[in-house]
């Protein structure tokens, strides 16, 4: 069960994360404070940053939103508004990854596999430009990371300095995103380290270091047409410049994610409220 679990979570994670805090669409001046939905997703996501081989997942997806005036659960997933303004706002908000079979990797062969993480942390938002229909804004997270099983442990904190383009087209709402990866040494090693129990002639010893982890650019888009709710995201990964990337367990210096989902909204709450999101 902590297996599924973790998985839906780092997909369901994936996918909203990428979708770049694309704003819903507005139907209406005013929308409901929760919306509950059903619906399925398609992702496919490499085992890791760096990894050789990809998996593919079919799994249910939830469709969640809440638009309370400091809780909030949208496409940016859960999160709680500490301080709002025209310009600058400040939440804490959650990341997830997926889980990963060493057996499934070859650079892993006979290392412990990787358990799914869930990362926690504050995040900045700052609007730098907007207008009728889009927004520029930069966005300075910082999380910590834990394993998703019984017995939790830490392992470091990621950075993810962001600059992220929100524009509404033709009816969809569409991300651009483009973010510069730092993570610490404990986060680094998390995925990178071979210790000396599991080298080899072809896989050496290897201890990462903290610091760049890369760079990852996202394209994503939402649609909500009645009752249904349609979203897309492709998302490459490039380890140009990070601290890890000699480890014998990074196969390629470049990854691509991508994934479409579909939910269909069957709940939702009398009582309107102001769209949070909506793009002015």
């Amino acid at each position: 069960m902590s297996r599924w679990f973790s998985t839906l979570a780092a997909a369901l994670a994936a996918a909203a994360s990428t979708a770049a805090a694309l704003p819903a669409p507005a139907l209406a001046a005013e929308l409901p404070l929760w919306e509950l939905g059903l619906g399925v997703a398609g992702l496919s996501l490499p085992h890791y940053r760096g990894a050789e081989k990809s998996r593919n997942w079919l799994l249910p997806m939830p469709y969640g939103v809440y638009r309370g005036e400091i809780l909030q659960a949208n496409r940016e997933g859960l999160k709680a508004k500490l301080l709002d303004s025209d310009r600058i706002d400040f939440d804490i908000s959650l990341e997830a990854t997926a889980p990963s079979r060493s057996a499934d990797e070859p650079a892993r062969h006979g290392m412990p596999d990787l358990k799914g993480t869930v990362e926690v942390g504050p995040n900045l938002n700052l609007r730098l430009a907007s207008g009728p229909g889009w927004k520029v804004e930069a966005r300075l997270p910082i999380r910590a990371a834990f394993t998703l099983q019984t017995k939790s442990r830490g392992v470091g904190w990621v950075a993810a300095p962001t600059l992220n383009l929100d524009q509404r087209i033709a009816g969809w709402n569409v991300g651009t995103e483009l973010s510069a990866l730092w993570g610490s040494r404990d986060y680094h090693r998390y995925y990178y380290d071979v210790a000396p129990e599991y080298a080899s002639t072809e896989r050496p010893a290897y201890s990462a270091r903290a610091g760049r982890g890369g760079w990852q650019a996202t394209l994503a888009a939402t649609r909500r047409d009645g009752r249904r709710w349609i979203g897309a995201f492709v998302s490459a990964d490039s380890l140009a410049g990070a601290n890890f990337s000699e480890s014998p367990l990074v196969r390629r210096r470049s990854n691509l994610s991508f994934g479409v989902a579909v939910s269909w909204l069957l709940w939702s709450s009398d009582r309107l409220v102001p769209d949070p999101d909506e793009l002015k």
